[in-house]
């Protein structure tokens, strides 16, 4: 199994149990994506340079406009894409496996955790993971502390209060927050995303 396998298996949602080819593939890469954060956190380096390490821990070229400010964490690195523009602040936790999406002109806060895999519920069967994507639409603003759990899909413009946990879709211009997040209010005004 390669790189590009096992992608396709988080991206189709299949259940991860215990095959120990995969098990030991995603070690592989939870291994590289340490390795990397480790550079990226432990000492200075100019956006330039974090962008290049971002780039080495995605594998994907990024845009020139995206900023970084270390610490950063991940257990994968190679299903998180980004679009034009991101912005991601200090101490943030990308658990991406299931695959991380996000759009242009994003500002994500500190500390803020993007969670793609859940156990299964059955005690017996709890190693067993299943992964679900976390898409953000253009001009996303996360608050610090907030919580993006697996299979949410966040709209163009929406704001996710600081220490919201996210458990369900937000629509486009829609202000969540809370425990778990609930409506707050619609947005009005601002060009179309």
């Amino acid at each position: 199994m390669d790189l590009k396998e096992l992608l396709e298996q988080f991206n189709n949602g299949d259940t991860l149990g215990g095959d120990p080819e995969v098990l030991a593939l995603m070690r592989f890469y939870a291994r590289e994506a340490q390795k990397i954060t480790m550079e990226i956190n432990t000492s200075f380096h100019e956006p330039e340079e974090l962008r290049q390490l971002f780039e080495e821990l995605t594998g994907r070229k990024l845009d020139e406009g995206f900023a970084l400010f270390p610490p950063i964490y991940t257990d994968f690195g190679k299903n998180i894409h980004l679009g034009a523009n991101v912005f991601i602040n200090s101490d943030c936790k990308f658990q991406d496996q299931g695959g991380i999406y996000i759009g242009d002109d994003v500002f994500i806060g500190h500390s803020v955790v993007l969670a793609t895999l859940d156990h299964d519920q059955d005690p017996d069967k709890r190693a067993w993971m299943h992964p679900a994507p976390i898409r953000i639409g253009n001009k996303v603003w996360i608050g610090s502390n907030a919580t993006i759990t697996s299979g949410v899909n966040i709209g163009d413009g929406a704001i996710i209060a600081a220490g919201a946990v996210v458990t369900r879709d937000v629509e486009e211009k829609t202000i969540v927050g809370g425990v778990p997040a609930k409506v707050i209010k619609k947005i009005s005004g601002g060009n179309e995303s």
